[in-house]
C-alpha cells in the first residue's frame, strides 16, 4: 500500500457516505420525490471514495484515471441534484419534466466533454483540479 493514511482517510469518507445511505433509506418516505437523487449521490460518493482508495493503495495510469473520473463525476453530480432540489424540478407539469430532461443532458455532455478531453486530448492535473474547483464552488454557492 503506497499511501495508508490516504487509503484510511478515503474510508473514513466512504463510511460517512454508506452511513448517509442508511439514514436516507431508513428515514425518508419512498413517496418523497428527491429521495432517489439523494440516494444517488450517497452512491456517487461511495465510489468515488473507493476509487480513491484504490488508486491510493496503487498508482497505476488506469487507478489514477478512475480516481479523477469518479471524483469529477460526484463533484458534477452535485451539482446536477442541488439545482434539481433549488429549482424544484423533481415537481411540476410537462415544462418542468422538459427543463429536467434538458438538464440532465447538459450535466452528462459536460461528463463526457470532461473525460474526452483528459482521456484523449491532454492528461492535465490542473485542468481536472480546476474543473472540479470551479463545479464545486458553483454547487456550494448554489445552496
Amino acid at each position: 500500500m503506497q499511501e495508508p493514511f490516504s487509503v484510511f482517510f478515503s474510508l473514513l469518507n466512504f463510511l460517512a457516505h454508506q452511513n448517509g445511505l442508511s439514514k436516507i433509506t431508513s428515514s425518508l418516505p419512498a413517496s418523497y420525490s428527491m429521495r432517489k437523487y439523494y440516494i444517488q449521490f450517497a452512491y456517487f460518493g461511495m465510489a468515488s471514495w473507493v476509487f480513491s482508495m484504490i488508486f491510493h493503495t496503487r498508482d497505476f495510469a488506469l487507478t489514477e484515471q478512475l480516481d479523477y473520473f469518479a471524483a469529477g463525476a460526484s463533484v458534477l453530480y452535485g451539482l446536477y441534484y442541488t439545482a434539481i432540489r433549488i429549482f424544484r424540478m423533481d415537481q411540476g407539469g410537462k415544462k418542468m419534466k422538459s427543463i429536467l430532461r434538458a438538464w440532465t443532458l447538459l450535466c452528462i455532455s459536460m461528463y463526457v466533454a470532461h473525460v474526452t478531453y483528459l482521456k484523449w486530448y491532454d492528461w492535465d492535473y490542473t485542468y481536472n483540479m480546476a474543473a472540479n474547483v470551479v463545479v464545486g464552488v458553483v454547487h456550494n454557492l448554489m445552496w
